[in-house]
């Protein structure tokens, strides 16, 4: 990935908008993914559990807002 300095640009701005561009592009999403080895079997169950537990909080949230 790379950034070109434009003309009359800070060093810190440059350093902003390139930290902009990994976030959208998903780089440090999918370099922290492939860290480990994760089978696709083991990938599904937490996929499930991470759905349980927003299920789980969704529904607090909205038991809270009716109280």
């Amino acid at each position: 990935m790379t950034v070109e300095l434009n003309d009359n640009e800070s060093f810190d701005s440059l350093l902003r908008r390139f930290n902009r561009q990994v976030m959208t592009n998903g780089v440090l999403k999918e370099v922290r993914r492939k860290r480990w080895f994760i089978t696709k079997g083991e990938q599904k169950r937490m996929d499930v559990r991470k759905g349980r537990r927003r299920a789980r909080i969704r529904q607090l949230r909205a038991e809270k807002g009716e109280a």
